[in-house]
Parts: C-alpha cells; sequence; structure tokens
C-alpha cells in the first residue's frame, strides 16, 4: 500500500497556500452552511462533519466554521442551493469537472461556458470525461518524526481505508466515499493533523501538458477557480509543482 501520488506532493504546498486566500474560505463556508442547513449537529451529520473538516485542512478559524454553520438557519434557510457538476474539455483535449454550489443554474453555467470558450476549452455532455475519473475520499496527513509509516499503515487499515501513499512530508490515504467519513472521524480520533481532507474526482491517467498549452490550462484552471459558483475543479493534467502553488 506505497507508491507515487504527484497530486500528494503538491498538497502541503497547495494547502498552506490555500489557507491564506479568502476565497477559499467563502467556498468552504459556503459548504458548511449548506451541510447545516437542515441539521447543524455535526455528530449526526457526516455530510457537515466532513465540510467541517474540509475547512480545518486549509486552518479556517473555528469562529468563522461556527458563523458558517450559524448562516444555515439564517440567510440561507429560505436559498434553494444546488450541487451541480459539470464536464469538459481544455487545451489539447486534457479532461476537465467542474463542481459547483450554486443558487442559480441558468447563470452559473453561463459563467462556466463563458470561462471555458475564453480560455480554449469547452463543455461537454454529462459523462463525456467522467469515466476517466474515480470518486475518491482524500486525505493527506502531515509527516511528523513521531508518526511512523507503520502507524499510519496500521491506522488506515483498523479505520477501513483502501490505500495508503507514503510521502517525503506526508502520508496520503484512499478511501471509498462511502467510508470516507468514518475513515476521517477515527483517523481524527487518533489525533492526526490533516493537510487535505475531501472527496475528489482523480484520473485515471494524467497527461503532460508544455507550452503554450500549458498556459492556456492553467489560465482556464484559474478562471474557473475564481467564479463565486465554482467549489472544486479536478482534472487530468499533471501540472508542474510551481503551477500549483
Amino acid at each position: 500500500m506505497s507508491g507515487h501520488s504527484h497530486s500528494a506532493n503538491i498538497a502541503v504546498k497547495k494547502a498552506k497556500a490555500d489557507a491564506i486566500k479568502g476565497k477559499i474560505f467563502t467556498k468552504v463556508g459556503r459548504e458548511i452552511a449548506v451541510a447545516a442547513k437542515n441539521n447543524p449537529d455535526p455528530s449526526t451529520n457526516s455530510k457537515l462533519a466532513d465540510a467541517i473538516a474540509k475547512a480545518k485542512s486549509v486552518n479556517m478559524p473555528n469562529d468563522n466554521i461556527k458563523r458558517c454553520i450559524a448562516k444555515a438557519s439564517g440567510e440561507l434557510s429560505g436559498a434553494n442551493f444546488e450541487e451541480l457538476t459539470y464536464e469538459g474539455y481544455g487545451p489539447a483535449g486534457s479532461a476537465i469537472i467542474i463542481k459547483t454550489l450554486t443558487d442559480n443554474k441558468n447563470r452559473t453555467v453561463d459563467y462556466v461556458r463563458t470561462t471555458m470558450r475564453k480560455h480554449g476549452g469547452s463543455l461537454g455532455n454529462a459523462g463525456c470525461v467522467s469515466f476517466t475519473f474515480t470518486n475518491t475520499g482524500v486525505i493527506v496527513i502531515e509527516r511528523t518524526p513521531d508518526l511512523s509509516e507503520d502507524t499510519v499503515m496500521e491506522y488506515a487499515l483498523d479505520a477501513g481505508a483502501d490505500d495508503v501513499i507514503t510521502m517525503d512530508d506526508a502520508f496520503e490515504i484512499h478511501t471509498s466515499p462511502s467510508s470516507f467519513s468514518d475513515v476521517r472521524k477515527y483517523l481524527e480520533e487518533k489525533g492526526l493533523n490533516f493537510f487535505e481532507a475531501e472527496i475528489k474526482m482523480l484520473p485515471q491517467n494524467m497527461i503532460t501538458l508544455s507550452g503554450d498549452d500549458l498556459a492556456k490550462f492553467q489560465r482556464l484552471i484559474d478562471a474557473l477557480n475564481d467564479l463565486d459558483d465554482v467549489q472544486d475543479t479536478f482534472h487530468n493534467v499533471d501540472l508542474p509543482e510551481d503551477e500549483e502553488e
């Protein structure tokens, strides 16, 4: 249960960089508020507990998390947010999945489609690229001198995880989506610190872009992530580490 994961290689740097971006807090905060809308108790609402874990992994302060939960019974009580997923192609045939959270489907699809076209991409039909991705729970744990690989492996197996990938500065644990909440909770109870904790769409195969194609692709991903309604983007491009920071 070991190997190489480029996504884990850059997870630590990415998590630290994301933690200082207010936009990240806004997006994660919306996930928390929507998850808490019908049940603000994370002990009985696994979706909310998962959203809180994601917030903590990007160092969102506890006071911010509490305010987001409070919003669920206030300004969001009458809002009807939908989780919508779009699929399409970027430069050089790259595959992109776009996860959104919106209260206006027409606005969101228009913004996403326009952004894709502007940067050399195009939206496709549902399922056009998702069959090349695997929905996977990903938990990236800080590797410290007092945390051995054997210990993490034991915890992961006991928790019901599918795989553990050992890196120089982190451990990446993979789970099925249905097991993610239980595995995350178990590892939290063991006192482990997360750099990342969420369900992601992982590509089954990566592609490499260079030159103009790489630059265009990065501009497209940046533009999509800047959209207020976009929560996450997943793709199959093996980006250089300095591009991920």
